[in-house]
């Protein structure tokens, strides 16, 4: 089936994804269209709030490129927030300067789950016309990614209503009413599904979860309430485009690295690593039936130049050597921070670190 978009030009992130050898290792970062670049800060000025940029398809298709017309990055991922899925389903979601989200309706009773429902995807449909206008505008420069936050996760704000530091209110729901939880958490799953086969409907040419919060469970309680349902997610997503290209998926759970053995059996592609864990021993727990991406500390991009490109390459050289053998399938590595880019970040240190990826990358296949 022909394409309603611009072919490929880059493909090094798609071929890492599948385990397929590339001429250098490729990177991306979490976070990479956001407030450490002054051309995002200009563009969110003229939105007049957070939400007026994300849900206005002009906006979020400029601040999308913004990194990948600045630095030579393999992948661009569409800019949106994790909890645009349960503000379509009626939760009231507001971004306070300096504040973060917060929800007007938190779900904390039986009566709230009563009422939750997958939302109308009509509701989101910005989300989808951003990512159709982002693939053309890259005009095959780039993969797109898309994404969605877990089911535990978004669960996680539905029910504190806000960010928080000690997950009081979602670990209570879970441990004294685990049925109300396991409701909430099985209409998230059918949701992300849903969420995201439309954007890759639309365009999208890989898809990631984050799993921004399943490292504060107990052993246990994370197989249960979160990894089940990402597992979950997993099962019902589209594995081809319209066009038929094969659509990987990535899966990123941030303090996950005690569970990696658990992680291995999901029907992913790709598992997304925090700066916790080294990239060598995650291979050999998880074994090489997944592509690995990550996993730098993202606060190493405040140190010297000099400082910045040592890390990197000790990152590179700790996942060990690179697949070269273009007939088989083979241990491939996608450089990432171990988590999303501060907003402090000065934008020439990714200039460093994109340029210190690419270069060790060639020396490591050599």
């Amino acid at each position: 089936m022909t394409s309603a978009f611009a072919p490929l030009k880059n493909d090094r992130f798609l071929r890492a994804c599948w385990r397929q050898a590339t001429d250098t290792t490729p990177v991306w970062l979490m976070r990479q269209a956001g407030r450490y670049l002054p051309e995002y800060r200009a563009t969110r000025a003229r939105a007049g709030s957070f939400m007026g940029l994300a849900t206005n398809v002009d906006y979020a298709t400029e601040v999308t490129l913004q990194p990948i017309d600045r630095y030579p990055l393999d992948a661009a991922i569409l800019f949106s927030d994790i909890l645009t899925v349960p503000d379509a389903m009626g939760l009231g979601l507001t971004f306070a300067e300096g504040e973060g989200p917060r929800f007007d309706h938190a779900i904390r009773s039986e009566t709230d789950v009563a009422r939750l429902a997958a939302p109308d995807l009509d509701k989101l449909r910005y989300v989808f016309d951003a990512v159709t206008s982002i693939r053309k505008a890259l005009a095959g420069r780039v993969p797109l990614i898309g994404f969605s936050g877990s089911p535990w996760t978004l669960a996680c704000y539905m029910v504190e209503g806000r960010g928080s530091q000690d997950y009081r209110h979602v670990k209570t729901l879970m441990y004294a009413r685990p049925d109300l939880m396991h409701q909430v958490l099985a209409i998230n799953a059918t949701a992300v599904a849903q969420y995201l086969n439309a954007q890759i409907a639309a365009g999208a040419q890989a898809v990631m979860i984050f799993d921004s919060w399943g490292g504060v469970l107990a052993d246990g309680a994370f197989q249960q309430f979160s990894l089940a349902y990402t597992q979950r997610v997993l099962s019902l997503l589209d594995r081809h485009a319209p066009d038929g290209s094969p659509v990987p998926r990535i899966v990123f759970t941030k303090g996950g690295g005690l569970w990696l053995q658990d992680m291995r059996a999901l029907d992913c592609e790709v598992l997304g690593l925090d700066w916790t864990v080294n990239l060598g021993q995650a291979r050999t727990r998880v074994g090489d039936v997944k592509a690995l991406q990550g996993n730098l500390d993202p606060n190493v991009l405040f140190a010297p130049p000099e400082v910045i490109a040592e890390q990197v390459r000790m990152v590179m050289d700790s996942f060990g050597p690179p697949h070269t053998d273009p007939g088989t399938a083979g241990p491939t590595q996608i450089f990432n921070l171990g988590h999303g880019i501060s907003q402090h970040t000065p934008p020439e240190h990714v200039s460093t670190l994109v340029e210190a990826v690419h270069n060790h990358g060639r020396l490591m296949r050599q």
